[in-house]
C-alpha cells in the first residue's frame, strides 16, 4: 500500500517506461492498402485521402519494394475498375488478365516473398456500387456468393496468398473455402471481413475506388441490409463464430477505434488471428486535424495504432502503416 507502494516509479523516465511497456507495436503487426488503376506512370493522390496514392502497375513494383524495406510484409489489394466495364454481376472480376489479377503478379515478381491479400467483394466492379448483385431493390445473397467464390479462385490462380471477402454476404466463406479446395488451392488462406459495420467511416475509401452505391431506383441507397448494425455487439461473435465454422483462417473488425470493445470481445472469443482495419474515414480525420494544426499528428497516430493493438489485434490494416514504421525506426 501507500507510501510502500508508489506507482509512478515504474513511469519516472523513458528508459523504465520502454521496460514496463505492455504493448510494443512493430512493423511485423501491419497490413498495407494498395489501390491499383489501370494505365502508366500513375501516382494518383487520392483527394480525401492526403498523401494516400493511387497506383499504375508500372509504379506498383517501386512502392512494393520500398514497402518490403521497411519490413511491412503483407499488402491488401483494391483495384479502381473502369466504368466501361462495370456491371451488376461484377463479370470483369472474374477476368483472368483483370486488373487485380494483373497487380497480384505484378506484386508477386516485384518481392516474391510479400503476403498479397485480395479483396473480394463485387463493389469495384458494379455499376451500382454494391457488394452483391442488386435485383428488384434487393441483394442477391447466394448468387452473389457464387460469383465470389469464382473470383477467390481467380485470384488465388493468379498467384494471392489470402482472399479477403469484404462482402457480408450469409455464407459466403463457405462457398470460397469449397471452391477453392476443390480447384486445389488448399494452401490459399481466408481472412474474412466478419464483423464490418455499415460504418460512416468509409467516405474517403469510396471516393477512391469510385464504389459508392449509385442513387436509382430500385436499388439500395446504402449496404445496410448487409452490412452489420453499429448498434449490435453480440452479433459480432455470431458472425465471427460462423465465419470460423466455414473456414476462415483470419477474422477482421471493421472499422478500428469506433469498435475496439468488438475487438477485444472477439479476440476473448476465438483462436484464430485477429485483423482490424484503421479505415479511411479514420485516416482522413487525423489528416485534416493534423493540417489545421489540432492535433500531433505522429503522437496521435501511434496512440491509434497502440490502442487497436492493445485492444487484441494481431495485425491492423492501415494506411498509416509507413508512418508508423518511419516512427518506429
Amino acid at each position: 500500500m501507500y507510501p510502500l507502494r508508489r506507482n509512478r516509479r515504474l513511469r519516472n523516465n523513458e528508459a523504465i517506461r520502454s521496460l514496463v511497456r505492455e504493448t510494443i507495436v512493430t512493423p511485423n503487426d501491419f497490413l498495407v492498402p494498395l489501390f491499383i488503376v489501370e494505365g502508366s506512370g500513375i501516382k494518383d493522390e487520392i483527394a480525401s485521402m492526403p498523401n494516400y496514392y493511387r497506383y499504375s502497375l508500372d509504379l506498383l513494383t517501386k512502392e512494393v519494394k520500398e514497402l518490403w524495406s521497411l519490413g511491412l510484409k503483407g499488402v491488401l489489394l483494391f483495384v479502381k475498375v473502369p466504368d466501361q466495364l462495370k456491371d451488376n454481376k461484377g463479370t470483369e472480376a472474374l477476368n483472368p488478365d483483370g486488373l487485380m489479377q494483373r497487380a497480384i503478379k505484378v506484386v508477386k515478381n516485384a518481392v516474391p516473398e510479400m503476403l498479397v491479400m485480395t479483396d473480394v467483394a463485387l463493389d469495384p466492379y458494379s455499376n451500382f456500387g454494391h457488394d452483391g448483385i442488386v435485383s428488384e431493390g434487393k441483394i442477391l445473397n447466394d448468387e452473389t456468393a457464387k460469383i465470389l467464390a469464382e473470383m477467390s479462385v481467380s485470384h488465388a490462380s493468379a498467384g494471392a496468398n489470402f482472399v479477403a471477402p469484404s462482402d457480408m454476404m450469409d455464407g459466403r466463406i463457405l462457398s470460397i473455402r469449397t471452391a477453392l479446395e476443390n480447384e486445389g488451392f488448399t494452401d490459399t488462406g481466408i481472412m474474412s471481413y466478419s464483423a464490418k459495420y455499415a460504418s460512416a467511416f468509409y467516405g474517403p475509401f469510396r471516393d477512391a475506388l469510385d464504389s459508392a452505391p449509385v442513387d436509382l431506383m430500385d436499388v439500395p441507397k446504402d449496404k445496410k441490409t448487409y452490412q452489420m448494425d453499429p448498434a449490435n455487439r453480440d452479433e459480432a461473435i455470431k458472425e465471427t463464430l460462423m465465419d470460423i465454422e466455414e473456414g476462415a483462417d483470419i477474422v477482421m473488425v471493421k472499422p478500428g477505434l469506433a469498435y475496439l470493445d468488438i475487438v477485444r470481445d472477439i479476440r476473448n472469443t476465438v483462436d484464430v488471428p485477429v485483423a482490424v482495419y484503421q479505415v479511411s474515414g479514420e485516416y482522413a480525420m487525423l489528416k485534416a486535424a493534423a493540417q489545421k494544426g489540432w492535433l500531433d499528428h505522429d503522437a496521435v497516430v501511434m496512440e491509434q495504432v497502440t490502442s487497436i493493438k492493445r485492444a487484441g489485434a494481431h495485425m491492423i490494416a492501415s494506411y498509416f502503416a509507413k508512418d508508423v514504421v518511419r516512427l518506429i525506426s
